[in-house]
């Protein structure tokens, strides 16, 4: 069973997503779209749209690195502190 993920924590991972996604269309919608007299997607509006996401990606990315280099940095502490601990005296 190992690396399986269990069917609770897909539909979790799946809620995830969707809220995830559901966030990033209204924010980007409400950011680019201005014109609704007609049916046709002007070319500003698929534009900004567009660099809404490519934005949205880009900063969750950052994020995620930001996240890791602090995670490493505090596992290295953790580990000198416990270096430190375990030293005879």
């Amino acid at each position: 069973m190992a690396g399986q993920i269990s069917e609770t924590d897909q539909i979790k991972q799946f809620k995830e997503f969707l809220g995830t996604y559901n966030k990033i269309t209204e924010n980007c919608f409400m950011d680019c779209i201005r014109d609704f007299t007609t049916r046709e997607v002007k070319p500003e509006e698929i534009t900004c749209s567009e660099h809404c996401l490519q934005k949205y990606l880009k900063m969750t990315q950052r994020i995620s690195m930001r996240f890791q280099e602090y995670h490493i940095q505090q596992n290295e502490a953790l580990a000198a502190k416990a270096g430190l601990l375990s030293q005879p005296r």
